[in-house]
């Protein structure tokens, strides 16, 4: 585990604006991508993930005009994923200003891809966005009772979720973004189990995402394997900030940046 824990804003972006749902569905308006990140950056974020949710579903390449107007607001690394499809489409996003670049959907495809990517940039900018599920017990589970979904939660894959994260950091993920399906946007936590599970099955950092509804979530997160807590519509609709988060980590006894 790193020695500080990171709180992350994540910026899920379709169409240009920053929108938000619950279980990947029912998306709603949240705001300007640029005057978030922005918001964000003054607030102490220590980074922020970009999203574009539709890119892969759509076809769409991310749009690299927003990526560029976000980066030139914040001072703090600025992860980036959605429709990422190769090597050129990490390097066209780095050159936007992404310090990072997040991929699932094409990786899942072909999962050389992600050691084209680490091999040509280095492990540190590559992010694997695992979108998972719980498989329900009536379907033949996976060993973990855990899967992968790709097109934005869209496609199941019957890929068992941690296979596929150890395989990823083998093959030169720098980090997992694990996000929880079943969770997102709930605010009812954490799913603390796939957290534990994910912990248990790498050694690269696991950004926890999904579920965070109140400032006493993320501790919880953290001391089930987390690296970094991330988090979208508290932040963004107003429910408590970045600092409050950092506050409550440092009571529980929880480095922060």
């Amino acid at each position: 585990m790193s020695l500080a824990v990171r709180v992350i804003p994540c910026l899920d972006v379709d169409a240009g604006r920053v929108v938000k749902g619950v279980n990947f569905t029912g998306l709603r308006d949240a705001g300007d991508p640029v005057e978030l990140a922005h918001r964000y950056d003054e607030q102490g974020a220590d980074e922020l993930t970009f999203l574009d949710i539709s890119a892969s579903a759509s076809g769409r390449e991310t749009t690299y005009d927003v990526v560029r107007r976000t980066a030139e607001q914040v001072f703090i690394p600025l992860t980036v994923g959605g429709g990422v499809r190769s090597v050129a489409d990490v390097d066209a996003l780095l050159r936007a200003g992404a310090d990072k670049v997040g991929v699932n959907t094409a990786a899942v495809a072909r999962p050389q891809l992600i050691r084209e990517i680490a091999q040509r940039f280095g492990n540190q900018v590559l992010v694997l966005s695992a979108d998972v599920r719980r498989v329900p017990l009536e379907q033949d589970a996976t060993p973990s009772g855990f899967e992968v979904t790709t097109h934005g939660g869209r496609q199941g894959t019957g890929i068992d979720a941690l296979d596929w994260i150890t395989r990823a950091a083998d093959l030169g993920a720098g980090e997992i973004l694990l996000n929880s399906m079943d969770a997102d946007g709930t605010r009812d936590g954490f799913d603390l189990e796939l957290i534990e599970l994910a912990r248990t099955a790498v050694a690269v950092p696991v950004i926890a995402s999904g579920g965070a509804g109140r400032v006493e979530h993320f501790a919880p997160a953290v001391r089930a394997g987390a690296d970094a807590v991330l988090a979208a519509s508290v932040f963004h609709f107003g429910a408590f900030g970045v600092s409050e988060v950092k506050a409550d980590l440092r009571a529980a006894g929880i480095a922060v940046r």
